[in-house]
């Protein structure tokens, strides 16, 4: 295990995570309401998720960037380009 600093609050840590154990539970809550949104409603931009759930976009592109949701992240950007929005940019 590595000394590590905390992607959400910044702390340094010792853990095989990317966030502290603080973190962990908002990070857990953030994913559920992330999938949830994404199950049941069309996503154009990041900043529509972001306002519509209330996670920040650094955050947000931290947990679309993660496998779980590459083939969302494939999709948001195929549809934010189509739609004309040009605010995404995460690099995997």
């Amino acid at each position: 295990m590595d000394c590590k600093r905390c992607k959400r609050c910044g702390c340094f840590f010792i853990s095989n995570n990317d966030v502290c154990s603080k973190c962990e539970s908002k990070d857990n809550n953030e994913i559920i309401k992330l999938r949830n949104y994404l199950d049941n409603n069309e996503v154009y931009s990041l900043d529509e998720i972001s306002n519509n759930i209330g996670i920040t976009q650094a955050n947000l592109i931290r947990h679309i960037s993660s496998d779980e949701f590459k083939s969302v992240y494939k999709n948001l950007n195929k549809n934010t380009l189509s739609k004309g929005f040009n605010n995404i940019s995460i690099s995997l």
